[in-house]
């Protein structure tokens, strides 16, 4: 495993390389999903499968930014499921942007999940990685080289309000259970992108990161496999909690297919009692 994370700290360096000197614009293709492909996108795909490559122990890559599996090395153990560049619109206007790790060992579930790790791209290159072992390990680039500055742990009740979506596509339910949230002091703090968002709730003690069902998203906008699930391990292991708008862990998603999107809240046990409270699950 050690390997996958080491991996994941080189591709790290070359994606924030070109971030910093590669074309912002737009390439000729979109992903699986129907959106534009920014060329920095299909770059950082492209590092990230080339640096995996030559990683035994991974069986197959399953990218955001592609349809269907690369299988790899027919004897290997893990799936990585990866957003190779999440945020990417971003980063013509220079905020942060992230990419994001989920590494499975059998079928392509949330159960399935061994570990998950994301970056972010921002005035410093920062890693965080999970695994069942202890509460999630943070790093810095320092000089060139990742250093652990710590572990992350949530606390119980937070302060900070990220709520995805355009709001007049939200339900009634979920305006009011936000609306909720302002008249308790809440302060919204919504980049756009979802890494720096559930980053800066992490970092800054807590509070929720939302992105509901909505009227032109019933399923909600967020992949399982690539976004969802690897946060959602992230968040437990840190003493916080991920559901869904019925009351389900996302550590209980079985994706039908690789680029299945659900609802998804993810915060501190306050925020998400509320939450439950509010939508009666």
């Amino acid at each position: 495993m050690n390997e996958i994370f080491e991996t994941i700290k080189k591709v790290a360096l070359e994606i924030d390389e070109a971030i910093k000197t590669e074309d912002l614009g737009y390439s000729d293709s979109a992903n699986s999903s129907g959106e534009d492909q920014l060329k920095l996108d299909v770059q950082s795909d492209i590092i990230i499968e080339e640096a995996f490559a030559s990683v035994e122990i991974v069986k197959d890559l399953v990218s955001e930014e592609k349809e269907g599996v690369l299988s790899l090395h027919k004897d290997g153990k893990y799936t990585i499921c990866y957003d190779p560049l999440d945020g990417s619109s971003l980063v013509d206007v220079n905020l942060s942007v992230g990419s994001i790790f989920g590494i499975y060992e059998g079928e392509l579930q949330a159960s399935n999940l061994v570990a998950s790790a994301y970056v972010v791209y921002g005035p410093r290159i920062e890693l965080v990685i999970a695994t069942k072992e202890s509460k999630p390990k943070h790093y810095r680039v320092s000089k060139g080289i990742f250093v652990q500055v710590g572990e992350i742990a949530i606390d119980k009740k937070g302060k900070l309000n990220a709520s995805g979506g355009t709001q007049q596509n939200w339900s009634k339910t979920h305006k009011t259970f936000i609306d909720s949230l302002f008249a308790e002091g809440y302060r919204l703090r919504y980049s756009g992108g979802m890494v720096p968002d559930l980053h800066q709730i992490l970092l800054k003690g807590g509070g929720l990161f939302s992105y509901p069902a909505t009227t032109d998203k019933p399923n909600g906008k967020l992949r399982q496999l690539f976004e969802v699930i690897p946060f959602a391990f992230v968040y437990e292991m840190a003493g916080g909690e991920a559901i869904d708008d019925k009351g389900n862990r996302l550590m209980q998603l079985i994706p039908s297919h690789p680029h299945d999107t659900s609802p998804c809240f993810f915060g501190s046990l306050y925020e998400i009692t509320k939450l439950k409270e509010a939508y009666g699950v």
